[in-house]
């Protein structure tokens, strides 16, 4: 692999490990502002970190795709709809993992939708479900299609967008209340099978919000194959200042516009506007050229690049191993004094050694909840070290 490649490797490890550290608070009641998502409109260091992955994403399509077109439509389609059928069905199973509960002192099946209340089940969307979307539509995409027609549709996509939550969004159409998707969300879904940490059924992953990601990963992919390309022009590479320079032109542009359209269309994670996929891609290539300046032409390389490297080499497996962990330790029990009836009360494991030692650490509660999301991190980040010394990736 050429040296030049590893700053995507650091950026896609590093945007991994942001990703399960802003995910696993030791209190979601205690968090540090930069570590939680803007409550509806803006943009927060948090909500910059899903993005940030689907770009990433783009980044490594542009390097197969074109092993893909050699090897013909058969493969590409087999291997494509193969990868997001897995990474869907996974995300799926995840969400309903680890399909029982604990009531009181049972476990209780956990059903795709529970008999006692029908507007609760299992939730079908999600974060692996999302970029398993987004890669199948993009993949699509950039194979089939030149960079002009790309970035023309990617254009009338994110205007198109815009005009269908104007046409069909209500009052305020984008509101929480207002917005158009989630009754698409619902008539598809259910109410039972949507995200509602909101308070009322809304899916942040939801289906029109969907097309709008996609460009993210379309935007990543062109980035990633001007990187790829500028390095092999015939048998004089450019030099790598020159990459940069035009990466932080096109970062500037973007940026700019994501701001601009912001005044109009409001920079929002929640539902993906066309903003936000602007303004969170053109600072995504900001940081990838600020990565390309300090690892390719400064050569600077070390424990803090390694640690994020390793987290890029098994990206998917490690954050499934982020919910999975807590998920399967939630079952173990253990006696934590008595509530206020005289009934034996319990925690779990991690909840344990949150609230016994990390909660512990002097100063504000934030303290405790991040040093706890530290302490997960680290464990992670040992299981991908151990991964990467055996040559274990895992690839889907």
């Amino acid at each position: 692999m050429n040296q030049r490649y590893y700053s995507l490797d650091v950026f896609r490890g590093a945007t991994v490990a942001l990703m399960i550290l802003v995910n696993n608070p030791g209190s979601w009641s205690y968090a540090f502002s930069p570590l939680k998502h803007a409550p509806w409109h803006g943009c927060t260091p948090t909500d910059l970190v899903f993005p940030f992955f689907l770009f990433a994403v783009g980044n490594a399509m542009a390097f197969v795709i074109p092993k893909l077109r050699v090897q013909g439509d058969r493969v590409f389609w087999k291997k494509m709809l193969k990868r997001t059928m897995l990474i869907f069905l996974i995300g799926l199973l995840l969400n309903w993992y680890p399909f029982v509960q604990w009531s009181h002192d049972s476990l209780l099946i956990k059903y795709w939708i529970d008999p006692v209340n029908s507007t609760s089940g299992v939730r079908i969307l999600g974060v692996l479900q999302r970029i398993a979307l987004c890669y199948c539509f993009a993949s699509i995409l950039v194979y089939f299609l030149k960079n002009k027609a790309i970035i023309c549709l990617g254009v009338l996509v994110l205007l198109f967008y815009w005009s269908i939550c104007v046409f069909f969004g209500e009052t305020d159409p984008y509101s929480l209340q207002g917005w158009f998707g989630t009754k698409l969300d619902i008539a598809v879904l259910g109410i039972a099978h949507m995200y509602k940490g909101e308070g009322v059924p809304f899916e942040p992953e939801g289906i029109a919000s969907t097309f709008t990601a996609v460009i993210q990963v379309v935007i990543g992919f062109l980035a990633g194959q001007y990187i790829q390309l500028s390095s092999k022009v015939g048998e004089r590479p450019t030099p790598v200042y020159r990459t940069i320079s035009g990466l932080m032109v096109v970062a500037a542009l973007l940026t700019l516009a994501g701001l601009t359209w912001g005044l109009v269309f409001p920079i929002n994670k929640k539902i993906w506007t066309s903003s936000f996929v602007l303004y969170s891609s053109g600072l995504a290539i900001t940081t990838l050229s600020v990565l390309i300046w300090f690892l390719e032409i400064k050569g600077i390389k070390n424990g803090v690049t390694k640690f994020f490297d390793v987290f890029g080499k098994n990206p998917l497996f490690i954050f499934v191993m982020s919910a999975l962990i807590p998920k399967t330790l939630s079952l173990i029990r253990i006696e934590n004094g008595f509530d206020e009836l005289g009934n034996p009360s319990y925690t779990s494991p991690l909840r344990w050694f949150y609230t016994s030692i990390c909660a512990r650490f002097p100063g504000p509660p934030e303290v405790g909840s991040f040093v706890y999301a530290i302490c997960f991190l680290s464990l992670l980040w040992v299981i991908c070290y151990v991964m990467d010394k055996k040559g274990v990736y895992v690839k889907v």
